[in-house]
């Protein structure tokens, strides 16, 4: 029968703030200076557990004679095992014979002795340490091997003396010295996982990522990235605060792909919360040249935006301010016209009035370019505005839902090198507009249907001049806004004149939590307006015809569409969308199609897919992918392929990605590059790897 002691201690008294817990088949006590137990041992102390098959407590000398096999757990996970110990009875200090140590249940130190002590270092001799399955005397996979290993177990830091690398049982690398953190580390100085990166401007390359924590809530990772014909230094500083965060990304190199000097990019972005609703966003994006960010893979950008917006948005009231600097990398661009400065400012507020909402706004915006020539191109223009918009929804007989509207916009204007346009204008924008939908709805064991037509009626003027239209110079047409009071995204340009819109939706509503939406309409207008573009589909007194929807499936399958077709079924613009998520499957894949519009500078007809994914396609093996195709041009604009194979104590991800396109700027590349990963010496344990198996 087995025995259940507790044990009162005087070293476990005097040292511990909880009594330990002995278990065993037989407990005897010899001369009242030693204790013995025996048989199926299980020791708890202070959350740590130890089995054994004999314990001897030895007063005199206040140890612990331990014969194995001998298990100890402690609380944070570390496992302890040997053959034999002589420790102290915390466990903290003493020497275990034969000793394995496994650290976050990933890395596992094999020595032939291991020193204990403060119950904080663990110095370990003869020692091998690998995260991967090591089956009878066959070597792992990988493995370091060292004559001295000290594990600071507060610090989470391993430091090797005399250490060697091993692939299998061959040696790769030695290194008098080295520290690694241990698994248990989330945040440690060091140098990460090394990269090679090879490209065919570039050449074959190496990154060495190197990270410096700056105490709790700074860090800076610094990436040496030397090749043949390029000497880069990558740095990322990242900083949290109580209510907001800072991240800057950046680099510089001196390569030989331009004569210019010293090439370069800076990324930054800050988001603060101010209290009292108050949002601050700060981005900030600079290159040195146009090719830089292509050429290094740091970014597919091509127009850069630095800006500082302050948001506050309450239940009646929206603030918004926005200063923005814009940068273009694109070839058919000047950055002086584009414009590059924009200043926005917008308040509206509402209130509750006759049985409806009464909104009032106040905005201001202005452009600045650096171009002084007289017209579009240097155009500098600073708007404020005013107005006030009450709107109502009721239920009207027959269950007909009625929405109506009545507002007054008036705007100022001052504008400099323009010919076409006064230096001061003014207008003032009366509108009214009523909607009417009529849903009728059906419940069904599967789902519920709502078919719901609609028509909406709309009228407004301009009332003074003509304005330049610099806010919404690429209006869209969507199911968003077929029922809207305007089709223009911005303030500039408006519409004019009677007008209605004509829809109708259908929506399923699965029990099953699927869900599919069809929208089929189009807008009659009583006069034309010149802003709007042809491929907005809105250019004629009748627009074209709108179809869109989307489907969302149990299974994790996406799919939403629009489509602007003209009277004759003549597509103007055609795009679609998918998206498929499993466990197994990460899919995305889009189609698009323009028709040229030499309004909005596309000169040519634009027809192309686009398709990303992930397949995991066992616990050890995955493929990534991803590839643009103009059908147009009838060739490939990008293509990528990524492999990733792991077991339990490595990971190897391989890369390749062409750029077809070119430029003045940019010339066609194709990447390569390649990353080795070990198990045991990332910042948390990872999960879904494929366990190891040994067979006979």
């Amino acid at each position: 029968m087995r025995w259940l002691i507790f044990l009162l201690l005087l070293p476990f008294a005097a040292q511990a703030q909880t009594p330990a817990t002995l278990i065993a088949d037989s407990v005897t006590v010899q001369g009242g200076e030693r204790l013995i137990a025996a048989g199926n041992i299980d020791v708890f102390a202070d959350g740590t557990r130890m089995t054994a098959s004999q314990i001897i407590y030895d007063r005199p000398s206040d140890q612990l004679i331990i014969a194995g096999p001998i298990l100890i757990t402690a609380p944070d996970g570390t496992i302890l095992t040997a053959t034999s110990a002589t420790l102290d009875p915390r466990l903290e200090n003493g020497v275990l014979l034969g000793a394995r140590l496994v650290l976050n249940q990933q890395l596992q130190l094999a020595a032939n002795q291991i020193d204990r002590a403060e119950g904080r270092f663990s110095q370990l001799y003869k020692t091998s340490v690998t995260s991967c399955a090591v089956c009878g005397g066959k070597a792992p996979l990988w493995e370091i091997r060292a004559e001295r290993i000290v594990h600071d177990q507060d610090a989470g830091q391993l430091y090797f003396t005399n250490a060697q690398f091993r692939v299998g049982d061959l040696p790769i690398l030695w290194l008098p010295r080295l520290r690694l953190p241990d698994p248990t580390v989330d945040r440690a100085t060091g140098l990460l996982i090394p990269i090679v990166r090879s490209t065919n401007r570039l050449g074959v390359g190496l990154k060495l990522p190197y990270f410096v924590p700056i105490g709790d809530h700074r860090d800076i990772l610094v990436t040496p990235y030397l090749s043949p014909q390029t000497r880069t230094l990558e740095a990322r500083y990242r900083q949290a605060f109580a209510r907001g965060a800072v991240a800057i990304t950046g680099a510089i190199s001196n390569d030989d792909l331009l004569d210019d000097g010293a090439r370069g990019y800076v990324f930054a972005d800050a988001r603060f919360d101010l209290g009292r609703g108050y949002r601050l966003n700060i981005t900030a994006e600079a290159t040195t040249d146009d090719a830089y960010l292509l050429d290094y893979g740091y970014s597919d950008k091509d127009r850069l935006a630095s800006t500082i917006s302050l948001t506050r948005i309450t239940d009646d009231a929206l603030l918004n301010a926005s200063f923005s600097y814009y940068q273009t990398l694109r070839d058919d661009e000047v950055n002086g016209q584009l414009p590059p400065i924009v200043a926005e400012v917008a308040y509206d507020r509402r209130f509750a009035l006759w049985n409806g909402t009464l909104t009032l706004g106040a905005s201001g915006d202005a452009i600045v370019r650096y171009d002084n020539s007289v017209g579009p191109q240097g155009r500098d223009l600073a708007r404020l505005g005013a107005s006030a918009q009450w709107d109502r929804t009721w239920v009207a007989p027959i269950g007909l839902l009625t929405t109506a509207s009545a507002g007054l916009r008036g705007d100022w204007y001052r504008t400099n090198d323009t010919i076409n346009f006064d230096q001061d204008l003014a207008r003032a924008l009366p509108t009214a507009a009523v909607t009417f939908r009529f849903p009728l709805s059906k419940q069904t064991a599967q789902a519920s249907h709502l078919l719901e037509p609609a028509i909406a009626l709309a009228w407004s003027d301009v009332i003074g001049d003509a304005v330049p239209n610099e806010d919404s110079t690429r209006p869209e047409f969507d199911a968003t806004n077929l029922l809207s009071l305007t089709r223009f995204p911005g303030d500039d340009a408006v519409e004019v004149g009677r007008r209605g819109a004509i829809g109708l939706t259908y929506t399923r509503i699965g029990r099953d939590g699927g869900h599919a939406a069809l929208t089929f309409g189009r807008v009659l207008r009583a006069q034309t307006s010149p802003d709007f573009t042809v491929t907005s589909g809105q250019r004629d007194r009748r627009s074209d015809w709108l179809v869109a929807g989307h489907v969302l499936l149990p299974q994790g399958l996406r799919v939403s569409g629009r489509s602007l077709f003209s009277d004759d079924f003549q597509p103007v613009l055609a795009q679609a969308l998918v998206d498929w998520q499993t466990d197994q499957l990460n899919l995305g894949a889009a189609y698009f199609y323009q028709i040229a519009d030499g309004e909005v500078g596309r000169s040519d007809t634009v027809s192309e897919w686009s398709l990303d994914g992930a397949v995991r396609l066992s616990p050890a093996w995955a493929v990534s992918f991803d590839a643009r195709y103009d059908i147009i041009a009838d060739a490939p604009a990008t293509a990528g392929l990524g492999v990733e194979w792991r077991n339990e104590c490595v990971t190897v991800d391989l890369s390749v990605s062409r750029r077809y396109t070119s430029s003045t700027t940019v010339d066609p590349s194709t990447d390569f590059g390649l990353s080795v990963s070990l198990a045991g010496f990332s910042a948390a344990t990872v999960t879904g790897r494929p366990s190891a198996r040994c067979t006979q």
